[in-house]
C-alpha cells in the first residue's frame, strides 16, 4: 500500500496536464480582461473624438450664423443643441443621447462656449466597474455682431468688353449674394457700395454738391466761398455729365485725403488768401464719362445686382480715381454729402469694435490715366501710368492707416506694373487669409470674389 501510494504521488507530481490547464485558464482570463479593457478604451476614445468634433462643429456653426445674421444671440442654445444632435447622429454615437449641459455667451468679448456629454454603455463591463461611462467635451468660438461696410471698385474700361464684363457681372453679383444672404431686412449687418470706373467716376446725384467743373482758362480749383456770381460764372464750366476725376490740393497736386467736400481750404489768389471748399474736380480734359454710376452703401441686394447688370464699358483706366472714390464711400466724412444727395445713410463712424470697413479693388490692366499735376491736353492725361500708380498706392496707404482692409483682384493681367500696384495696395496677408488675387478666367474671378466674401466673415471674427 505504501509502495502504491508513493508511486501514485510520484506519478501525480510528474503529471503536468492539470496545472497547464489551470495556467491556461488564468492566462485566457487575463487576456480576455485585457482585450475587453482595450475595447472599452477604444470605444471611449472614439466616442470622445466624435463628441468633440460634433460639439466643435455645433459651436462654430452657431457662431457663424450669429455673425452672418441668420440667428440672434438669444437663439444660440437651441441652435447649438440642434447642430449637436444632428452632427452626433451622423457619428458612431446615438445623437439623441448627447446632452448639452452648459452654454455661455459673453456679449462683451463676443464668445460662445458650450459643454456636452454622452453616457456610453461599455461593450465589456468589467468586474467591479461601472457598465456605463460619461464622456464630456467643451468647445468655444468667437462670434461678431459688427456691421460690415464693403466698397467694390469695378473696372468698366474699354478693355473689359465682351466676355470680361460678363464675367465681372456674374462674379460681382455673386459676391453681393454671398455677403448679404440671410441678413435681417429690418436690421441688416452688411452694406455694399459700387464704384465703377474708367477715365473717371460717374458719381450721379452726388455731383451737384461735391464736384467742381473746371473750365478751360478758368480756375483749376473751386472758386472762393466769397466770390461774386460773375467771378464764379467766369471761372466755372458748365455741366456736361456727372463724372469726376481727382481732387486737387491748393498747389494743384493730387489730394489723397478723405476730407469732406465742404471742408474749408485756403489758397492764394492775387497774393491774397481766400477760402474755398474741398470739392472734387471734374477736369476739363476728361475724355469720356462712364455710363455706369457709383452707388453708395446699400443693403438692397437686388438694386445692387441690377446696377451691376446694367454696366457698360468705355474709356481708359484711371485707377487712382477709382481708389479715391472707394475711399470716400467708406469715410464718415462723406456721410453728410451722401445723405444730402438722398443716397442713403452714408458710412458709419470708424469704430473697429462696431464696424468693419472693407475695400475690394479690381482691374484687368495697368492704371494709366491721371489729371492732377499733369500738364498737357486730353491725349497726355491718358499716358500717366507712373502717376496713376503712385496716386493709387498713396490712397491705399491712407485707407489702410484708417483701418480699412484692402483686397485686390487682377483679372487676366498682362502687366507686371499692374500686378505691383495691386500687391502694394492690398493689406498684408495674415495666416491663410490672402488679400491679393490674380485670376485668369471667369471661373477664377468668381471664386476670388466668393473667397473674399468668406474671408471678410473670418476677419470680422478675428479682428
Amino acid at each position: 500500500m505504501r509502495q502504491f501510494t508513493a508511486q501514485a504521488v510520484k506519478q501525480f507530481g510528474g503529471n503536468r496536464s492539470g496545472s497547464f490547464a489551470i495556467m491556461m485558464a488564468m492566462v485566457l482570463a487575463a487576456l480576455t480582461l485585457s482585450a475587453g479593457y482595450a475595447v472599452n478604451l477604444a470605444q471611449l476614445y472614439n466616442v470622445r473624438s466624435a463628441l468633440r468634433q460634433a460639439l466643435d462643429s455645433a459651436v462654430t456653426s452657431t457662431a457663424r450664423d450669429i455673425t452672418t445674421g441668420v440667428i440672434v444671440v438669444d437663439d444660440a442654445r437651441s441652435w447649438v443643441e440642434l447642430f449637436l444632435k444632428t452632427n452626433g447622429a451622423l457619428t458612431i454615437m446615438d445623437g439623441e443621447r448627447i446632452v448639452l449641459d452648459r452654454i455661455a455667451v459673453d456679449r462683451v468679448q463676443g464668445t460662445l462656449e458650450a459643454s456636452a456629454y454622452v453616457d456610453v454603455a461599455l461593450y465589456f463591463p468589467l468586474f467591479g466597474a461601472d457598465s456605463e461611462k460619461r464622456v464630456r467635451s467643451e468647445s468655444a468660438s468667437l462670434y461678431s455682431d459688427r456691421k460690415i461696410e464693403v466698397a467694390m471698385m469695378l473696372d468698366v474700361t474699354d478693355s473689359m468688353s465682351g466676355s470680361k464684363i460678363r464675367d465681372l457681372k456674374t462674379a460681382a453679383s455673386n459676391a453681393v449674394d454671398a455677403l448679404t444672404k440671410h441678413q435681417s431686412k429690418t436690421n441688416p449687418r452688411v452694406r455694399i457700395a459700387l464704384v465703377p470706373y474708367s477715365d473717371g467716376v460717374n458719381v450721379g446725384a452726388l455731383a451737384k454738391d461735391v464736384v467742381f467743373v473746371e473750365k478751360a482758362g478758368g480756375y483749376d480749383l473751386p472758386p472762393p466761398v466769397d466770390a461774386k456770381k460773375a467771378e464764379i460764372d467766369a471761372n466755372t464750366g458748365a455741366w456736361t455729365d456727372t463724372c469726376a476725376t481727382e481732387r486737387k490740393s491748393a498747389d494743384l497736386k493730387a489730394d489723397f485725403s478723405d476730407d469732406a467736400p465742404d471742408a474749408k481750404r485756403v489758397r492764394l489768389i492775387d497774393g491774397k488768401e481766400r477760402e474755398y471748399l474741398a470739392r472734387v474736380n471734374r477736369d476739363d480734359r476728361l475724355n469720356s464719362c462712364a455710363k455706369a454710376v457709383l452707388k453708395p452703401l446699400s443693403d438692397d441686394a437686388e438694386a445692387l445686382k441690377k446696377q451691376i447688370q446694367d454696366f457698360s464699358v468705355a474709356g481708359y483706366t484711371a485707377g487712382a480715381t477709382g481708389v479715391q472714390w472707394t475711399y470716400y464711400m467708406l469715410s464718415r466724412n462723406w456721410r453728410t454729402a451722401i445723405r444730402n444727395a438722398g443716397l442713403g445713410d452714408g458710412p458709419a463712424d470708424a469704430d473697429p469694435r462696431n464696424v468693419a470697413k472693407i475695400a475690394i479693388l479690381m482691374t484687368d490692366g495697368e492704371f494709366n490715366t491721371a489729371h492732377a499735376d499733369v500738364v498737357g491736353d486730353k491725349t497726355v492725361v491718358r499716358k500717366q501710368n507712373a502717376k496713376s500708380r503712385s496716386y493709387a498706392e498713396a490712397l491705399c496707404d491712407n485707407m489702410k492707416k484708417d483701418g480699412i482692409e484692402v483686397f485686390t483682384i487682377g483679372f487676366k493681367l498682362n502687366s507686371s506694373a499692374a500686378r505691383a500696384v495691386l500687391k502694394n495696395c492690398a493689406s498684408p496677408d495674415t495666416g491663410s487669409l490672402k488679400r491679393y488675387y490674380e485670376t485668369s478666367s471667369g471661373e477664377e474671378l468668381n471664386e476670388a470674389f466668393l473667397t473674399i466674401a468668406r474671408n471678410i466673415e473670418a476677419l470680422v471674427l478675428t479682428q
